[in-house]
């Protein structure tokens, strides 16, 4: 998406600010930065960009020619065309990250954004190299005649607003703005591993589906950040596919083409022998 190259420039910039309050504005109960961590979360960003043609592509060809299929326009020049659109793609995006942390096809990609134990701007950037099929969340919305344009550039403002959810730094906002829109707070749980924030708050911009959808939890203690099974290593591309490297594994060991349809369409964590699931981050 071109809006998120050009602001890749803000991003570094608010990245080396909040990195530099920690030295004069230290907090005990937040981690900061580690150099590391930072870098590995970096190299991810700028991957995700090179292999992100690839899946931009993909998804482009799909949503035109769905678009193309449809019946329906809605015509942008209306403001409450762009009302409509700001909610049904953000209502998309909680059914792409939920399904995200439910379908281990989709999951063995989005790890990758849990992967890091600490929580700023530059976790943020660390996004997936792989993004098979995805598009298909936002289909419904080039099905009722929104054009492809427009959908691109709601995704992109969704983005850059989810990027500022990435921080310790802020505490809870007013209550009236936790109410309704997705926060730092809110996006805090969604990266924690403690029992009761595991599969919470998938929301974009607005937190209202979570409430109306019962995956609202709210921030009542410090987040413990990562994934259940947590990495011990920096490198990009064991980051980037030890997930799929696992699918594979747990595929070719299952005895029952069931089993293997399992691991890759059941949940995360889900074994053949007992069906029982294991909740991911």
């Amino acid at each position: 998406m071109i809006i998120i190259l050009v602001a890749i420039p803000m991003f570094v910039l608010f990245l080396a600010i909040e990195a530099i309050s920690y030295k004069y504005l230290p907090a005990d109960d937040e981690l900061g930065y580690e150099l590391r961590d930072t870098a590995t979360s970096l190299s991810m960003g700028l991957g995700s960009r090179v292999w992100g043609l690839l899946w931009d592509v993909v998804a482009l060809l799909g949503l035109s020619a769905v678009y193309a299929l449809s019946p329906l326009r809605i015509e942008m020049s209306h403001w409450w065309a762009w009302v409509l659109l700001l909610f049904g793609e953000d209502l998309c995006y909680y059914a792409f990250h939920r399904g995200s942390h439910r379908i281990r096809l989709f999951w063995a990609s989005h790890v990758v954004h849990h992967s890091s134990q600490r929580y700023n701007f530059s976790t943020a950037l660390r996004q997936e190299w792989t993004g098979l099929g995805t598009f298909i969340f936002w289909i419904p919305l080039a099905a009722v005649g929104f054009p492809v344009w427009a959908i691109y550039l709601q995704q992109s403002v969704s983005l850059l607003y989810q990027f500022f959810l990435h921080t310790e730094r802020i505490d809870k906002l007013p209550r009236m703005i936790e109410a309704v829109m997705n926060t730092p707070s809110h996006h805090r749980v969604h990266h924690g591993i403690n029992n009761h924030y595991l599969d919470k708050n998938y929301a974009g911009i607005l937190i209202i589906w979570d409430r109306l959808l019962g995956t609202f939890e709210p921030e009542v203690e410090r987040p413990r950040y990562g994934i259940t099974t947590q990495l011990t290593t920096h490198n990009p591309i064991r980051v980037g596919f030890h997930e799929w490297y696992a699918i594979g594994h747990d595929v070719r060991q299952a005895s029952r083409l069931r089993d293997r349809v399992g691991h890759v369409l059941r949940g995360p964590g889900w074994a053949p022998a007992t069906g029982d699931r294991v909740v991911a981050a």
